[in-house]
């Protein structure tokens, strides 16, 4: 089964129902998927805004507007002197976007009624309700503009049961697919129980009526406008009402002719391209709309600066007439608030919060400049197509190309998709999703190239469970990564390098059976090998009872010298439990019982490392000067009696740690003298008192042992072994036997302090 499940086939099996479930998903019209897409589609309209036209003017109730003709709501007498100035300065069509669902409360009627019953306001009460009704003011004015258009929506909190009057009917063409096509747009009509319109005068006066309703997706952005929308629920006895145009698309007409009727229409056969809409909204017999079948519109919005609102006081004011009159001569007017407290606030892809009113101007700009963003179904089929053609072709080719080339083509073909569809928005205004086919490929790539990981890596474990117990973790990982690795030669590199041994092996080997000799070894070289391994060193090789290892390579290490110091420090700490086990078992056997204690040289340099051998067999190893000055300093911890020696290079590297100089030696095969130490301890140490009160006093016998004044390093060497309570006693025991040998036979005047050793 495990090897089934790290099979070629049944990788090919998990990418090849991944790319079934990612082409289905493709046509989702789950929140997260359509989210994706918009959020592709939002940055092409910012990064590329629909230029402006200079048709559209925006009348807008502002802060300034209400501190000059009081606060809101205004008689409906200023909102018909509003629309009858409009009207004499040549506005095509003015439309309002706001209902006025209630009747007047300033309009002189309704001043009668709340005035007392009293003799005295009788009068006043029948002069009033003589008077011309605000409502009826307005209705009149916007009769006789001729080509107003008021608005209604549907209202969840509330309202009025009033059926919206329409003004011109919606037509179908061909009128033999009537029903088909009504039945297409129904589908989209928005259930409500109240619907907000405005007084049946106010809207039968007008030349147009229309709804301004619309369905943000689920982030709150309005990016498609149903055009057309019917509404549900029972109102005057009827169950449903409609279909109504959008506000824009009736202030268009408006301003075209009043007399005519918008159209949907069934594009004839001859006409269909691959991307062109299957229907199309005909407004006036001028301007043709491509809508989908639900009559929704993709908007493509552009930034309205403030400049182009024309605050509403200006209209009533002679000081701006004449710069009003140019701003309305022959342009198509809404009216809007942009007041704070009145706001109908709506979100683009390019503002969070605009004015509605903005939002219908947008739209009709679009139509204006018949500059249009359609995504037809063909384009859904061809982003399926392009994942699953792509997708294929990556499973297939995956194991045969390597997976940087793999993922460089599959960058390109991202990049070129997202290229593709730039210039499909900026040149043709097609939508075309980029990022989930792009998401759906990297997937794939991502997913393949895993697999191929768990493969290769199943592989490798093969090798590192066959080798594993013989080279060191880092050295295998390495390896296994780069495979070029296990070929004949080397490199000159910066190592740290130890060798450790037992110390009275042969009297060990001779009290001991074969296997408990074995056993014994285990024993010992385990921990020492664990210790090297945790500190990041790489075992060379076991040589009996000795071993050889290095820092700093195959892998680099920056504290090389300080780790190799490190695990020669927890080296004796960890014979302990074995030297216990020898202590009790030459108890048991009524013996003296021999104990482990290792020797240890480190040194620090330059050295040749890599593999080396014959084409048949070789291993990783180092070879070098330093190397052996690392293999004579571990044979001459004996003489020195120390448990370590370090050369000066590494020494040099360890500055935080405990040591103590112990002599110039020159070893064997070597003509110069190295400076030699002993380590001691961590930094803990180096912070004792007492230790620094040795070091001083150790480093002065030093001194005077080489300026040959021997009577006082003799008496320093005293000094330095109460201050070491005891430590060092053998090393201070032959310096003291030296400096007696060198008093009966004085060197000569050129001796330079320099030890020779005459054993490896």
């Amino acid at each position: 089964m495990s090897r089934f499940v790290h099979s070629r086939l049944f990788h090919f099996l998990i990418l090849f129902v991944l790319l079934l479930g990612l082409t289905y998903y493709s046509g989702s019209s789950h929140s997260t998927r359509k989210q994706l897409q918009y959020k592709v589609f939002d940055t092409f309209n910012r990064l590329h805004p629909r230029p402006p036209t200079s048709d559209i003017v925006i009348v807008d109730i502002d802060e300034p507007s209400l501190d000059r003709l009081g606060q809101w709501p205004w008689p409906r007498t200023v909102m018909a002197d509003l629309v009858t100035r409009l009207k004499q300065m040549g506005a095509r069509s003015i439309t309002f976007d706001m209902v006025f669902a209630e009747e007047d409360r300033t309009s002189p009627v309704h001043i009668a009624e709340r005035l007392p019953d009293q003799d005295d306001m009788r009068s006043v009460r029948q002069a009033l309700a003589g008077l011309p009704d605000n409502d009826d003011v307005l209705a009149r004015a916007i009769a006789d503009a001729g080509n107003v258009v008021m608005g209604f929506t549907n209202s969840s909190e509330g309202g009025h049961y009033r059926v919206p009057v329409a003004t011109k009917p919606i037509r179908f063409l061909p009128k033999n697919n009537e029903e088909a096509i009504r039945n297409l747009f129904v589908a989209e009509s928005y259930w409500s129980p109240y619907i907000a319109a405005s007084l049946d005068g106010l809207s039968r006066a007008a030349a147009g009526n229309a709804h301004f309703s619309a369905a943000p997706d689920v982030d709150g952005i309005i990016r498609q406008l149903p055009l057309l929308q019917s509404f549900s629920g029972r109102v005057d006895g009827k169950a449903e009402q409609g279909p109504y145009p959008v506000l824009g698309l009736e202030a268009l007409r408006v301003a075209v002719d009043p007399r005519m009727f918008n159209q949907i229409v069934l594009r004839p056969e001859r006409e269909n391209t691959v991307f062109s809409s299957e229907y199309k909204l005909r407004i006036a017999e001028r301007y043709d709309v491509p809508v989908d079948p639900h009559s929704r519109f993709w908007m493509h919005y552009r930034e309205i600066d403030k400049n182009e609102y024309l605050s509403a006081y200006k209209v009533f004011s002679d000081e701006f007439a004449e710069e009003v009159g140019s701003r309305i001569r022959n342009k198509i007017v809404f009216i809007g608030t942009s007041s704070i407290g009145l706001k109908d606030i709506r979100s683009s892809p390019l503002n969070l919060s605009i004015p509605g009113v903005e939002m219908h101007v947008n739209m009709v700009e679009q139509i204006l400049q018949q500059r249009f963003l359609q995504r037809p179904a063909v384009v859904a089929g061809a982003e399926f197509m392009a994942i699953l053609v792509v997708g294929l072709l990556i499973i297939v080719s995956a194991p045969f190309v390597n997976a940087v080339l793999m993922g460089v083509v599959c960058l390109l073909l991202i990049l070129g998709g997202f290229s593709l569809s730039w210039h499909a928005y900026t040149e043709w205004g097609l939508l075309l999703d980029p990022a989930y086919p792009g998401l759906s490929v990297t997937l794939i790539f991502l997913v393949s190239t895993l697999l191929s990981y768990i493969r290769t890596e199943a592989d490798r474990r093969q090798v590192r469970n066959a080798f594993g117990h013989y080279i060191s973790p880092d050295f295998m990982r390495e390896l296994t990564e780069n495979p070029d690795k296990l070929v004949l030669g080397g490199e000159t590199r910066d190592l740290t390098v130890m060798f450790t041994d037992i110390r009275n092996f042969t009297s060990l080997s001779e009290r001991l059976s074969p296997a408990e000799l074995i056993q014994l070894m285990n024993d010992f070289l385990t921990p020492m090998s664990d210790l090297v391994m945790e500190n990041r060193g790489t075992i060379d090789k076991f040589m009996g009872d000795a071993m050889m290892a290095f820092w700093n390579a195959p892998l680099d290490d920056p504290e090389h010298a300080r780790h190799a110091c490190l695990t020669a420090l927890h080296m004796n700490e960890a014979l302990k439990p074995i030297n216990e086990r020898l202590r009790k078992e030459a108890e048991d056997g009524g013996r003296l019982p021999l104990l482990l204690q290792a020797g240890i040289g480190i040194n620090s340099g330059p050295a040749s490392v890599g593999n080396m051998g014959s084409r048949h067999r070789f291993a990783y190893s180092a070879l070098g000067d330093n190397v052996n000055l690392a293999s004579r300093l571990e044979g001459q911890t004996k003489f020195y009696g120390v448990d370590n020696l370090i050369g000066a290079a590494t020494q040099a590297q360890v500055p935080d740690l405990a040591t103590l100089e112990l002599d110039l030696l020159r070893v064997k095969g070597k003509n110069e003298p190295v400076r030699i130490y002993t380590l001691l301890g961590d930094a803990a140490l180096v912070q004792a008192a007492g230790f620094q009160s040795w070091k001083k006093t150790h480093e002065e016998m030093l001194a005077l042992y080489r300026l040959q004044e021997f009577s006082r390093a003799e008496d320093a060497v005293v000094q330095c072994l109460n201050l070491s309570a005891g430590r060092l006693q053998a090393y201070y025991d032959m310096f003291r036997v030296r400096m007696n040998d060198l008093k009966t036979n004085r060197p000569g005047d050129d001796w330079d302090g320099v030890f020779v050793a005459t054993s490896k």
